[in-house]
């Protein structure tokens, strides 16, 4: 195991595109860490340099306090899980997971012992001789997770291995990973961009925009008390709703009429209002404080239902049970006035 300390780590390319800024956190012995955001934010350019497979422009990485800005990716004790596997086709399913210790110089026995030992942790004892051809996507993606596990580094990196699997097996695969990595705690470093996976996998979590960390914390932080409306609105299914408003004599107004229930704020001026599709509810009949809403259509996902309308006059999802007022009868949203997010309309940070 190992911990990993991130120092201003800037990655500017030739041509002046600048991936990473000044990255700069703290990972914990044993912890897992999902670095999330959408494509082009710099996620897998990080995950990259810890491996040593891109140079740092400027700023420090160290595992176990040493510095490996320049240490060989074959000297830093790491392995990576790719999203396209990277099995040797031509070997079988043993041959794969043997071959990172065979070039490390372990005797046949080690290797032996090594290999039989996760192929059972991983129910691939029946694939041992089989090739990359005859297995599934999600067979294969053990195998290369096996070929990672065998090596015990100090630090295992994710890059998307889930993402070409279908739902289904992505869901299943994302249990397995996560119950590996407690159950071996080894520190790990997983990059998707996918908040579904960062949310149910992570310790904690690194948000990343446009090559900048916008906020890190565990998945209740992130999504209970986001930095930012690019936090907001991108952790989340569905997305947080955001309105326009304003606080006026320490009310909060919507643009399109109606107070929201908050709690008074000492500056008057216009702001973004955040408020999550579950903390609503739905009515029929107007009561003190409710908002005039109108429906437009329901998506049924079986137990819950997410039912879209405006609030006014701007789009508004509420995420529902099953036996709540739904259709043309929802005319009217009462909201929790605890759970209200308030954040500047020009930096988008969160200011209440």
């Amino acid at each position: 195991m190992a911990q990993v300390t991130i120092s201003s780590v800037n990655k500017i390319y030739p041509n002046g595109f600048h991936a990473v800024k000044d990255a700069d956190f703290h990972i914990k012995d044993g912890e897992f860490i999902v670095l999330v955001g959408p494509s082009g934010c710099g996620k897998s350019t990080l995950l990259r340099m810890f491996a040593g497979l891109e140079d740092i422009s400027t700023g420090e990485i160290a595992i176990d306090d040493r510095v490996v800005n320049d240490v060989d990716p074959a000297q830093r004790d790491i392995a990576m899980v790719f999203q396209n596997y990277a099995l040797y086709p031509h070997m079988t399913v043993y041959k794969n997971m043997a071959y990172g210790l065979k070039r490390a110089k372990k005797s046949k026995e080690d290797i032996e012992i090594a290999v039989q030992k996760v192929a059972k942790m991983l129910d691939l004892t029946p694939l041992l001789d089989r090739k990359p051809s005859q297995l599934s996507g999600g067979q294969r993606q053990r195998v290369a997770m096996g070929r990672a596990i065998v090596r015990s580094p100090k630090l295992f990196l994710f890059d998307e291995p889930l993402s070409n699997l279908d739902a289904k097996l992505r869901s299943q695969m994302r249990i397995e990973v996560r119950r590996l990595q407690r159950d071996l705690g080894v520190t790990s470093v997983y990059v998707t961009h996918d908040q579904v996976e960062a949310m149910t996998m992570a310790d904690r979590i690194v948000v990343l925009n446009a090559g900048k960390i916008e906020q890190i914390g565990t998945p209740a932080q992130i999504y209970q008390s986001p930095a930012s409306v690019f936090v907001a609105t991108f952790m989340g299914a569905p997305p947080m709703n955001m309105l326009e408003g304003g606080f006026k004599d320490g009310t909060l107004t919507l643009s399109g009429g109606g107070v929201i229930p908050h709690h008074s704020h000492g500056a008057n001026g216009p702001v973004s209002i955040g408020i999550r599709p579950e903390k609503v509810t739905l009515q029929a009949e107007e009561t003190p404080g409710a908002l005039p809403f109108t429906y437009e259509f329901t998506e049924d996902l079986g137990a819950v239902k997410l039912v879209h309308g405006l609030l006014g006059g701007e789009r508004f999802i509420v995420h529902t049970h099953e036996e709540a007022i739904i259709g043309d009868d929802a005319k009217f949203l009462s909201i929790d006035g605890g759970s209200v997010h308030v954040f500047d309309v020009n930096t988008g940070q969160r200011i209440d």
